[in-house]
């Protein structure tokens, strides 16, 4: 199975997400990045995690988040949100989703999300089915860094150069 691996799509940063500054605010970086990849899973994988969810009676819930906020994203500016599976496990993923310019010059925010797959009837973790895990295999894109902080840290030290 050929699909890529790191999937990206655009958007224009609106009035009402955005802080007294024209800045997109902290808490409304969630809705964009979460947002673009569920669409990115749509037209790239065909996979619609509440058509999923609806049919399987499981789907994947937040672990967690890490973001780090490198560069405003500014009212109506249009940004370029790619994204990829960096690991997967039996129950869970990690997925590095990035905000940048439109020409992807210049790194505005970085978002690692961990989910879990979650039986909705048993209010349980689940395990992956097979087709999941063989689209997963296809489709992950490890990176090199083990940590947020590192991953951070080499986006930084990337500019500087």
């Amino acid at each position: 199975m050929d699909i890529p691996k790191i999937i990206e799509s655009k958007i224009k940063i609106r009035f009402q997400d955005c802080d007294p500054f024209n800045h997109l605010n902290n808490a409304s970086y969630f809705n964009y990045l979460i947002n673009a990849r569920e669409d990115q899973l749509i037209a790239n994988y065909n996979l619609d995690i509440y058509q999923h969810g609806k049919e399987r009676g499981k789907s994947w819930v937040v672990g967690s988040h890490q973001i780090a906020y490198l560069k405003p994203a500014t009212l109506m500016e249009t940004v370029t949100i790619d994204s990829q599976l960096i690991h997967y496990g039996a129950k869970n993923l990690l997925v590095e989703i990035r905000m940048w310019n439109e020409n992807k010059t210049e790194l505005k925010a970085i978002l690692w999300s961990s989910f879990v797959y979650f039986d909705l009837i048993k209010l349980t973790s689940a395990k992956h089915s097979e087709d999941l895990l063989e689209l997963f295999e296809n489709a992950v894109l490890p990176v090199e860094q083990t940590s947020f902080e590192e991953r951070t840290k080499s986006f930084r030290l990337q500019k500087a150069v």
